[in-house]
């Protein structure tokens, strides 16, 4: 068996190839890494304006005690800008960040070969090309792979360490152990379209610009649900803006494109016409919020929908169980003063479920389950008669033949969340409405009334990336462990994926995925096959 190779050793030079942002954050990470650092740019004077940029860096984290002046000299000493390919003979390794285009780069790293000693790492940080492509005609692709940084490089600790079809496994643990040695966190995987991030964050900003899509709700009430009760650091409109739409939209679509048009992937017209409008965030001042021309600020956003102050109900029912994270709002609700009570069991309105908390998947036949049935989970009744319970992927209306209903957003955490989402049906009375808008109100949340549309906006959300998760995952795109770790590094999600559908009920997983399918027919919310598989396993275990 050989042995793994070691990271390059920071006496060896690292040429960087791109001297625009991403160059120019790559560069500064080596620099600090101890490595001599060579910078070329094809465009006259690119290079030596980026060492000028670079080294502005370092005064600032001088400046800002980040830094010793010291350090500052010697990292600025390090750094050189070079006006030939020639000049990088030496390098241990170079890393490409220039157009994201195939033929451009392809033409890059065979100039690149025939100037590099054999013993070379060549690297791609492309976010959206085929590696395998990219090193398709090189005479030695066991030595090229991709190291996918993230912008601000200097900032973001990820990087995914992309082995290509021909690349060699010592290649890719030889620019595993870099990265580590550099600070940052390595994570291996496939080279398959989007690799991990861009793979599985796609339902982030899709299904928030579907429900807007839809009149489901505006950017600013999306945005803070998603924070405020899904736990994450960012709402996907603000986020787009700071990534720029036409950065965003061009990895969507590159996503889209390479898995041969799966509507899984569909990009979002919405997002296209802002793109078409020039209206890309806060580079053009302008995005899906107000920025101010060329100020780059954060904008003056409008506030979220925030339902006004409305009395508590002094007692609600529970109909069968709440399940998941929602188990815990009985207690909650206790806690705040509200009375409850239990129906006897096997007791049930027309709208109501069976009690049960188990994983089993569909009406146990392998069929999806009717649309209209009762779920299986449990649910809390209003004064009034109405169902408030978590949202299933069926839309509140839709699901009302059965009785009036409101639907309430899934919660990374119902204690600590401070905002809620409420969908009331059509038939729902305004009085129970008013009486849900209390409940959480007494639990000290803000509520967010958002449109009478399927899986709401946490839920749909989540149970779509923990499907694309598991998927990767079966697919052998990265490890389960792996892919979480890279979700939280790369894009700052508070739960690892695959960590969230553990958290989760498989079997509401499976009956939400599937009743969105019914509701919007055509594959897109389909459950993958790994997620079923799983849910198969779960309920065969539990019966044996």
């Amino acid at each position: 068996m050989t042995a793994l190779q070691p990271g390059i050793q920071p006496d060896r030079t690292v040429a960087v190839v791109g001297a625009g942002t991403m160059g120019q954050g790559i560069a500064q990470v080596a620099l600090l890494a101890g490595h001599q650092v060579l910078l070329y740019d094809a465009a006259e004077g690119c290079a030596e304006r980026a060492v000028r940029a670079v080294t502005g860096r370092l005064d600032r984290l001088v400046a800002k005690g980040r830094m010793r002046s010291a350090e500052r000299d010697a990292a600025a000493g390090r750094l050189c800008p070079v006006r030939s390919l020639a000049q990088l003979a030496g390098a241990g390794l170079v890393i490409e960040a220039i157009v994201e285009q195939l033929p451009v780069k392809q033409k890059l790293f065979a100039e690149l070969e025939a100037v590099v000693g054999q013993d070379c790492v060549l690297a791609t940080n492309t976010s959206s090309l085929s590696v395998t492509a990219i090193g398709g005609a090189l005479r030695h692709p066991g030595r090229f792979l991709g190291l996918h940084f993230f912008n601000p490089a200097p900032l973001l600790p990820l990087v995914e360490v992309v082995r290509g079809f021909a690349t060699g496994e010592e290649t890719a643990e030889r620019a595993r152990a870099t990265m580590a040695a550099w600070g940052k966190t390595p994570v291996r995987c496939a080279d398959t379209p989007g690799f991990v991030v861009n793979r599985i964050a796609r339902p982030f900003y899709a299904e928030a610009f579907r429900v807007y899509e839809e009149r489901g709700a505006d950017p600013a009430t999306i945005d803070a649900v998603l924070r405020e009760c899904g736990g994450f650091a960012m709402g996907p409109f603000e986020l787009t803006d700071l990534i720029g739409q036409d950065v965003n939209e061009a990895v969507t679509r590159s996503v889209y494109e390479a898995f041969s048009q799966d509507r899984k992937f569909t990009p979002s017209l919405a997002q296209r016409r802002l793109v078409e409008a020039g209206l890309l965030g806060r580079k053009s001042g302008r995005g899906w919020y107000e920025h101010g021309e060329g100020t780059g600020a954060d904008a003056v956003r409008p506030e979220p929908h925030t339902a006004e102050p409305c009395a508590a109900p002094r007692e609600v029912g529970y109909r069968g169980r709440l399940t998941g994270p929602a188990a815990v709002l009985p207690q909650m609700i206790g806690e705040a003063g509200v009375g409850g009570v239990a129906e006897p069991a096997g007791q049930a309105a027309a709208g109501g479920g069976e009690a049960g908390t188990g994983t089993g998947v569909g009406n146990g036949t392998g069929a999806a389950p009717d649309a209209h049935r009762p779920a299986p989970d449990g649910c809390i009744v209003l004064p009034g008669g109405t169902e408030l319970r978590l949202a299933d992927g069926r839309g509140p209306t839709n699901a009302a033949r059965l009785g009036p209903r409101i639907d309430f957003d899934l919660a990374l955490d119902y204690r600590t969340c401070t905002r809620v989402a409420l969908a009331p049906s059509a038939t729902a009375p305004e009085a129970d409405v008013r009486a849900a808008i209390g409940l959480f109100q007494a639990l000290g949340k803000k509520v967010s009334l958002v449109g009478d549309l399927p899986g709401m906006i946490v839920a749909r959300t989540v149970a779509m990336l923990v499907d694309f998760a598991e998927d990767a995952a079966a697919r052998g795109v990265a490890g389960a462990e792996d892919i979480d770790l890279a979700m939280r590094a790369g894009v700052n999600y508070p739960l690892g994926p695959v960590e969230w559908g553990r958290r989760l009920d498989t079997g509401w997983l499976i009956r939400f995925l599937r009743n969105m399918d019914r509701e919007y027919p055509g594959g897109r919310y389909a459950p993958s096959q790994a997620l079923r598989r799983r849910a198969a396993l779960e309920e065969s275990l539990v019966q044996s």
